[in-house]
């Protein structure tokens, strides 16, 4: 009776484990099934067909503010200032007397100076009298000559120097703030005020060297400030003959009317620089490119797959680049989901 049971339960045993192994047999196929499966459906994307259209090339820059004209005043001459004839912050007038240096001891050497021009001179024209006469010879005439022109030289700097004392401005425009004060002993070294021409502004930029050619004395450009919404124009006058060879671009400079007096020098400008207009141009979204170590790439569908095509950018906008090569009208291009894209990849592409 016990080898019975011990029989039956072998049987049981057996049969157990075999169908146990049929469970697990067909549950390893369903899965590789559905993998089959998963890996065989296509992904589901959006893309647009390509299309040609008129570009209108704008380049992106930034740039700097300068004043049109702008210098430190100083005095040429040392000396304790005696009068200040402006208002800190204030217009001037080119020729406008800015400050005056105490001038008592220059003109005490002028009238110094002035004597002894006179007393050459007299010695000159005896000199010179005497010379006729055969009365002295040449060579003492020269030395009479020479004293006296030496007199007059010394007469013309001292009044150089004297017209030094009052300072004037070189230009029309608007003075800063003043560093001196009357009764302050000044020397060439110390700032007195800045002043800046500022009814005319220039505007300082690079472009790339590969746009060097597109750009023309004479063309105009628009640009920003931070904090206004207020578009400026300007005037491009001045080209920089050579590209920088540390950063391959090109300096242009540009002129700007500052009639409401809202642009500051020493600002920011955003710049828009206008270039060639192009057309039947292809102008795809920027999503749709994928950066590679050679170059820029983009997926288009074909035969209901992915196909991975090398393009060459450049001009690229907020939210578009202007493709140069690589793609043509009526391809269909995909625009969202490239990044986890593979080449020979099936999609599903839902065109916008």
């Amino acid at each position: 009776m016990k080898v019975k049971n011990l029989i039956y339960a072998l049987i049981i045993i057996v049969l157990g484990g075999f169908i146990a192994y049929r469970v697990m047999s067909n549950k390893s196929k369903n899965d590789e099934s559905k993998k089959s499966g998963d890996k065989d459906k296509p992904t589901t994307v959006t893309g647009i067909v390509v299309k040609t259209a008129t570009f209108d090339n704008n380049l992106s820059l930034s740039g700097s503010i300068e004043a049109n004209e702008q210098i430190e005043i100083r005095s040429e001459v040392s000396g304790i200032v005696e009068g200040i004839y402006f208002n800190e912050g204030s217009y001037v007038n080119k020729g406008q007397v800015l400050f005056k240096v105490n001038d008592i001891e220059l003109r005490a050497q002028l009238r110094q100076a002035q004597t002894r021009e006179g007393l050459a001179g007299e010695n000159e024209r005896r000199a010179k009298l005497l010379l006729q006469k055969e009365a002295i010879s040449q060579e003492e005439f020269d030395v009479a000559n020479a004293d006296y022109a030496s007199a007059k030289a010394q007469t013309q700097l001292i009044k150089a120097q004297i017209s030094k004392t009052s300072v004037k401005a070189p230009f029309s425009g608007k003075i800063g703030l003043r560093n001196i004060s009357p009764g302050t002993y000044i020397t060439p070294t110390i700032l007195v005020a800045k002043l800046v021409n500022t009814g005319k502004l220039k505007i300082t930029f690079s472009i790339p060297e590969k746009y060097a050619t597109q750009v023309n004395n004479g063309s105009n450009i628009d640009f920003t400030v931070s904090g206004s919404d207020k578009v400026y124009n300007a005037r491009i006058y001045a080209i920089e003959p050579e590209i920088a060879v540390a950063t391959r671009t090109l300096q242009i400079r540009a002129i700007a009317d500052n009639i409401d007096g809202k642009l500051f020098p020493g600002t920011f400008a955003d710049v828009k620089l206008p270039l060639n207009i192009i057309k039947d141009a292809i102008v795809v979204p920027s999503e749709a490119i994928v950066p590679v170590q050679s170059g820029k790439k983009v997926y288009i569908s074909d035969m209901g797959k992915a196909k991975e095509v090398m393009v060459e950018a450049t001009t690229r906008t907020d939210s578009s680049i202007l493709i140069l090569s690589g793609l043509k009208a009526g391809d269909t291009l995909v625009t969202s989901g490239v990044m986890s894209l593979k080449n020979e990849a099936p999609i599903k592409v839902i065109v916008k």
